[in-house]
């Protein structure tokens, strides 16, 4: 019997009874298409953050608090209060980091703010000034659409000024005009002075929902405490990004009195670093999840198993009377078997399909409710993958029914009722 003749019985099997085809391959089906969807969402929110991180600037260096983290048992050191105002002058100091370009401190919590009858619970975020522009606006690319950010006088002065955030202002003051108005966040009155146009997500934070102040303000009226979350630094060019790291740390450890760097209280990140940091962790989730839903390729390759052996004993008198007229074991065998694996491919490409399509919709619905930009990436390798693994599943599945099928003999087999 000819290949080509073979695939030619084996459609004829199987449309013969279709629904029970459809049903076989349902759990290859729902394999694939969850492979899909974590390959395209896990491919499309590495590029978020990784665009996020790259929104901040190639030239930043962040210094966070802490012992850097190697696991998860170090996480509880990651928020300590080893970054003080002594630190923030002497990076400042162009005899400690001479290239550095510009130094500014980010504190932030949460609080509630208030005004009239009117609560929301909001992000606080405290940051430095710059001599031109507010450091936030330089590593956020956000600017005030109405009114203006803090000076640098206000930072020295703890002035109870803040800039708001679209979702804030939408909140508490509806249609009224914010600025100029007083605003209660805990038990201090703050003047608002800027409003932030609608930014969405950047960089880990959500503009929308914050307050905006003074670090030295939030420090001393909202957080009460003297340390920073993060103090970061933007190198003259790129070129000095690891000149700028090695004196940071020289410098931080001159003021902690640290002479071993495994002891080291505070760790020093470039945006390369943390971008291949992220790129590690969600690929290796993208991986975990996608054997977890692999699981149930397993599922559906027992499921195909069980309905072809079904179908070998409720077509043991074909099988036999096909004997009778010349075909071979090996006629037999090939046939279930391209039954088995034609489903599975189906399945496969079923998977394929309608995955594209909902991870496209996904997106879609992410990128319009989330103000984000979230792009739709289609997973080429893991779609070849998920065929190639669909055929396995039926060559695997498949082999033990095709077998016990080519093993029936023609006289038994015709006999059978």
């Amino acid at each position: 019997m000819t290949l080509k003749h073979s695939f030619k019985t084996a459609f004829h099997g199987l449309h013969s009874n279709k629904p029970r085809a459809a049903l076989t391959i349902l759990g290859i089906v729902i394999g694939i298409t969850a492979i899909m969807l974590v390959l395209s969402l896990g491919s499309g929110a590495q590029k978020l953050i990784l665009d996020q991180i790259q929104g901040m600037g190639s030239r930043t260096v962040v210094v966070i608090p802490g012992r850097e983290p190697s696991g998860p048992s170090d996480f509880a050191n990651v928020f300590l209060d080893s970054l003080k105002e002594r630190d923030l002058q002497s990076l400042k100091s162009k005899a400690n980091v001479p290239h550095a370009e510009d130094v500014a401190p980010i504190v932030f919590g949460t609080a509630r703010l208030a005004y009239r009858d009117e609560t929301y619970q909001a992000t606080v975020l405290g940051g430095g000034d710059k001599d031109k522009e507010n450091i936030l606006t330089q590593l956020f690319d956000i600017y005030p659409e109405q009114g203006v950010f803090w000076t640098a006088a206000d930072v020295q002065s703890k002035a109870a000024v803040a800039v708001i955030g679209d979702k804030v202002r939408e909140e508490l003051f509806g249609d009224e005009d914010p600025l100029g108005k007083k605003l209660r966040v805990k038990d201090k009155t703050f003047q608002v002075i800027g409003v932030l146009g609608r930014k969405g997500q950047v960089s880990f934070f959500n503009f929308d929902d914050m307050v905006l102040m003074p670090y030295t303000t939030a420090n001393q009226y909202l957080l009460g405490r003297s340390y920073f979350d993060r103090i970061i630094v933007s190198a003259e060019r790129e070129a000095y990004i690891d000149e700028t790291v090695r004196d940071i740390e020289e410098t931080l450890r001159a003021n902690h009195g640290i002479t071993d760097p495994d002891k080291d209280d505070f760790f020093v990140e470039t945006q390369a670093d943390l971008a291949k940091r992220l790129e590690a962790i969600t690929t290796a989730l993208t991986l975990f999840l996608s054997g977890v839903a692999g699981i149930s390729l397993f599922v559906g390759g027992v499921g195909i198993m069980n309905i072809m052996l079904v179908s070998v004993t409720e077509r043991t008198r074909e099988i036999g009377l096909r004997k009778a007229v010349g075909a071979t074991n090996g006629d037999i065998m090939t046939q279930f078997l391209l039954e088995s694996v034609i489903l599975t491919v189906l399945g496969g490409l079923v998977g394929v399909s309608l995955g594209a399509f909902l991870s496209y919709g996904i997106s879609f619905a992410i990128s319009k409710t989330a103000l984000t930009t979230w792009e739709f990436s289609f997973p080429y390798l893991g779609a070849a993958l998920g065929l190639v693994v669909s055929a396995a599943v039926g060559l695997l599945f498949g082999l033990y029914p095709a077998r016990k099928a080519s093993q029936k003999t023609p006289i038994d087999a015709l006999r059978y009722e």
